[in-house]
């Protein structure tokens, strides 16, 4: 029988010289924030083979398009490849493949594993990393990836700090883990709630997010209970008496509903850690999340790692990176399991803080020295007297109170309010394409 050899990866950089940050890109236009926020890496959706199947998603197109953004910046993009296919989902993987190579995608994440035996067999020059929903967690499972030819692994969420430094003192791999974004209250998406409820699978891309939904709890009475008593059921509703004949209702009337997420991991404070346990590429969650939250974060991670990288005796972690992604909180934050197990206090069971403060309001499209003029790109209603705030890759944020507004003929506005709609404006501070204007909510 033939057998063809698997790819050996010599002289490639099994520890990078620097830490990779690998963002994601939901779309073209996230994909391009991204990378000039600082990404050195995007990882996007395909539309067939992904896990989020609800995000735009690329068209080849739309990835050529991407990869030459890309390459402008020397960053490179990657696919997601990870569902766990059933027999129905193999067909037309292989031109699948070659198409993502032929437009210069530079890595698929891949968690099944007749997926990457089918990527390593037929488009050998197009590297698979291993994908977190394999769950991988020790370095001798790691050795077997490497060993059938995978340059980098990407380890299950529940790896600790610990673990991390170990498989990189016996295996000479790359390494990637998420540093920041959403947590799965499962074990790394092994999650069967969306199936349950709804006949979405999560591993085939329909994850629901039954965890981040509200719910009442009941306990079931004994046989011949009713636990209703006649001034409970005048405040109640036809539903819950309903289910009272049966059921003891946990929760009373003015209780919060129930929900069982979990909190997002944020590991900005950690860089030093993260990079002396020999991470070689930190990941953000968040295919689904906004512009305004991807160009937040990874400007954050940016400035910390080059700060680090370029001094690491005197690195010191500074406040404004930690209000800056405070801006794009979707909920409270935590260390996952990099230094212990989480537990009830790392979990979300009232209803959850409020989303991110901050509105995009506005993207900076030109601007002019000598007058102070900015042209920008309406994303969200704003309008003279409301404070708002400029922020992008090369400066710090500043605040301001809107001035007059003009239309690109010189007509006075009263507010912006129609989408994408280019407004001029004065500006305190020079500001430069692809910067942000953003408003408290």
């Amino acid at each position: 029988m033939n057998t063809v050899a698997k790819p050996q990866y010599k002289g490639k950089r099994y520890r990078l010289d620097k830490p990779e940050l690998l963002a994601p890109a939901g779309n073209l236009e996230k994909l391009k924030f991204a990378v000039h926020y600082g990404a050195d890496a995007v990882y996007i959706g395909g539309q067939k083979y992904g896990l989020r199947s609800n995000a735009d998603n690329f068209s080849f197109e739309e990835m050529r398009e991407g990869v030459e953004f890309a390459k402008k910046y020397g960053a490179k993009v990657f696919v997601a490849t990870n569902i766990y296919a059933h027999n129905e989902d193999i067909a037309g993987i292989e031109e699948y493949l070659r198409n993502l190579y032929e437009v210069g995608i530079a890595a698929i994440i891949v968690a099944d594993p007749a997926i990457v035996d089918i990527a390593l067999r037929t488009v050998p020059g197009l590297e698979v990393h291993l994908s977190t929903q394999q769950s991988t967690l020790n370095w001798q499972a790691v050795s077997f990836w490497k060993e059938e030819g995978l340059p980098r692994v990407v380890l299950g969420r529940e790896t600790s700090l610990q673990e991390i430094a170990e498989i990189k003192e016996h295996v000479d791999i790359e390494i990637e883990a998420f540093i920041h974004g959403a947590m799965c209250s499962s074990y790394s998406g092994r999650c069967v709630l969306s199936n349950h409820f709804t006949d979405r699978d999560s591993n085939r891309g329909g994850c629901c997010q039954s965890c981040r939904w509200k719910y009442d709890l009941f306990e079931d009475a004994r046989p011949g209970e009713v636990w209703f008593s006649e001034e409970q059921r005048a405040g109640e509703s036809p539903q819950r008496l309903q289910l009272g004949v049966t059921q003891l209702p946990l929760h009373q009337p003015e209780d919060n509903p129930f929900s069982m997420g979990a909190k997002d991991l944020c590991m900005l404070e950690s860089i030093p850690d993260l990079i002396e346990a020999g991470i070689d590429s930190f990941k953000i969650e968040g295919r689904m999340k906004s512009i305004h939250y991807v160009a937040t974060v990874v400007n954050a991670y940016r400035k910390a790692i080059d700060a680090y990288m370029a001094d690491p005796e005197h690195y010191e972690l500074k406040q404004e990176w930690l209000d800056e992604l405070n801006k794009a909180a979707n909920r409270p934050l935590n260390t996952g399991f990099f230094y212990d197990t989480p537990d009830h206090e790392d979990h979300i069971y009232e209803p959850e803080e409020k989303a991110a403060p901050y509105d995009f309001a506005g993207l900076v499209l030109d601007y002019d020295a000598e007058t102070g003029m900015a042209l920008i790109q309406q994303r969200n209603h704003f309008k003279p007297g409301q404070e708002v705030e400029f922020f992008g890759p090369d400066r710090l944020p500043f605040k301001q109170i809107v001035g007059e507004l003009q239309d690109e003929q010189g007509v006075r506005l009263d507010a912006a309010r129609h989408p994408l709609q280019h407004i001029r404006m004065k500006v305190e501070q020079p500001v430069a394409y692809f910067d942000m204007m953003r408003k408290k909510k």
